[in-house]
């Protein structure tokens, strides 16, 4: 019997298929959010999309989270009809589906048009230009999730307020609370590996019902997938134990934000490009220069790091998040800490990046800046060396306060359009426009306390 893990090609697709004596398969496809898109497709069916392809409405890359219609993308709309959009799936994406019995996922990516602002597609044209240098680009993913004692329907009564989470009190890295929910955490551990995004490591962290994880480090591509996919799955999950979980950079200005930090590292002919023993720090020349194009395209593309308006209430001092495009040796007050270690460990973690980003974006917007570095040979600014929040950088390290700022910046960005393409950029740029817009037409709490008796 074929493994999940075995399935490369169409042969093993249709092997496992017939093996399981599927009635159905569940595909699914990631939208611009990084919102696992899907459907049940009927063995015959599937078996057809293997050879050749299946079509996606392709209003998934027309509206946003909450399925409200973009009304200014070029891309699809009323006014194309909002057609189906080719996809193909990826055979080698096969995973188990542990709470349907023998049931299967497979992923899939957008074709034709579509695939120019696909975001898998984005990320995987970035590795090809790193292969055309020369390199292949590895990376990992931690990512901080807050879980409560709550559904779907209990946060919504409570309109997303006096939530109770999981474990009280404030209690990083503490046993006595993963002894306690031992049983949980065993489960998600054990999904996790069952569907190949296996965790390397879990811990509580500081704040009430917050978890840290780990996921195993793999080469670029896959590592998104599994990024993508332990943020859906977490979430399942959760919800099957009457639990809710939540990826949002910050959901409460009480406790610190949630951070989604990815560790990269690029190898050359098989070895590490990032190592060099007679370099200060152990940092060669190609990952000063890396570095250097990370710290300075990383205003111009924010958009794509911090895509949501709460993205921007966890880049404030002091909570363990940056504010400006700074780096550091070993130092966690930066957006990009350098790691030195032997060559198997050297490498950068692009801590900016918060647990709300679409993996695949940011995981483009990450390397392809530093590519960008090596290619033009970028120096970074001199390493911060203390307390980041303490210090004045330039204005040009400084980054954007909203997401509009950072939209902006991103449409007028030539090296985003010369990596990402124009089709990408000007799509992308405007569904951040139109959350921000979705954003201010609404009032808050915070306003109606404020006004609405005294002014």
């Amino acid at each position: 019997m074929l493994d999940p893990r075995q399935v490369k090609t169409i042969a093993d697709a249709k092997a496992i298929i017939e093996q399981r004596k599927l009635s159905h398969v569940k595909v699914g496809v990631f939208d611009v959010d990084g919102i696992l898109r899907g459907k049940y497709m009927s063995r015959a069916k599937f078996l057809s999309a293997l050879e050749s392809g299946y079509g996606f409405c392709d209003v998934v890359l027309g509206w946003d989270c909450q399925d409200q219609l973009y009304d200014n993308v070029k891309f699809t709309g009323w006014h194309t009809g909002y057609p189906d959009a080719p996809v193909r799936i990826l055979p080698e994406s096969c995973r188990p589906l542990p709470f349907e019995e023998e049931g299967l996922l497979f992923l899939s990516e957008f074709t034709h048009e579509a695939e120019r602002i696909c975001p898998r597609a984005i990320l995987r044209r970035v590795l090809q230009r790193a292969k055309g240098l020369g390199f292949e680009a590895y990376a990992g993913f931690e990512y901080e999730v807050f879980f409560f004692n709550e559904t779907p329907d209990s946060v919504r009564a409570k309109n997303y307020r006096d939530l109770k989470p999981m474990a009280p009190g404030w209690f990083g890295y503490s046993v006595i609370r993963n002894s306690v929910a031992a049983d949980f955490y065993r489960q998600l551990l054990a999904t996790c590996e069952e569907m190949d995004f296996g965790i390397e490591g879990l811990h509580e962290e500081t704040g009430p019902g917050v978890i840290e994880a780990a996921i195993a480090f793999d080469d670029a591509l896959a590592s998104a997938d599994k990024a993508a996919l332990f943020k859906t799955f977490v979430k399942i999950l959760a919800q099957r134990n009457s639990m809710m979980a939540t990826f949002m950079a910050k959901w409460s200005a009480h406790y610190p934000g949630q951070s989604g930090h990815i560790h990269i590292s690029l190898k050359k002919a098989g070895q590490s490009a990032f190592y060099d023993a007679n370099k200060p720090h152990t940092m060669s020349d190609t990952m000063r220069h890396f570095v250097g194009g990370q710290q300075r395209l990383m205003p111009e593309l924010l958009a794509m790091v911090a895509p949501t308006i709460n993205s921007y209430t966890r880049l404030i001092p002091g909570f363990w998040a940056p504010t400006d495009s700074t780096w550091g040796v070993e130092n966690r007050t930066c957006a990009l800490r350098v790691i030195p270690g032997g060559a198997k460990s050297q490498r950068v973690e692009y801590r900016v990046a918060a647990a709300d980003a679409n993996p695949y974006v940011i995981l483009a917007a990450a390397i392809a800046s530093g590519l960008y570095g090596i290619e033009n040979r970028i120096e970074p600014e001199p390493q911060v060396e203390g307390n980041a929040y303490d210090k004045k950088f330039p204005e040009s390290l400084a980054l954007p306060r909203t997401l509009w700022d950072s939209a902006q910046r991103l449409k007028v960005s030539s090296m985003a359009r010369e990596y990402f393409g124009d089709a990408f950029v000007e799509h992308f740029a405007a569904t951040r426009e139109w959350e921000e817009r979705e954003y201010r037409r609404h009032i808050s709490d915070w306003e109606l306390a404020r006004y609405f008796e005294i002014i």
